[in-house]
């Protein structure tokens, strides 16, 4: 399973460990990644994702699940993820419709 958040597409990164002496070796920086469970209210399920930390608390301050995904750019989801953000924008063109 890779290292990459499902919602907003962070993945690792690349750096230099610094010695006190300033010799230069890579390394990787991990992202802080979270196994959730996100309740849809439009689509009535839940949804399980593997989201980073900082993910999380955007879910939060943005009021759940549906309104992350509506705002969100469906190149940075995944393909689980952007499958539930077309499921949830027809079943909310549907409601709207009727």
């Amino acid at each position: 399973m890779s290292r990459r958040c499902e919602l907003s597409g962070i993945n690792r990164q690349i750096g230099h460990k610094v010695s006190h002496s300033n010799i230069k070796t890579k390394r990787e920086f991990q992202p802080n990644l979270v196994n959730v469970t996100l309740a849809s209210d439009a689509l009535g399920q839940s949804f399980k994702f593997r989201i980073t930390a900082a993910a999380l608390r955007t879910v939060d301050h943005r009021g759940g699940l549906d309104q992350y995904l509506l705002k969100a750019d469906e190149a940075e989801l995944s393909t689980r993820a952007a499958k539930v953000r077309r499921d949830l924008k027809k079943k909310l063109a549907e409601t709207a419709a009727a």
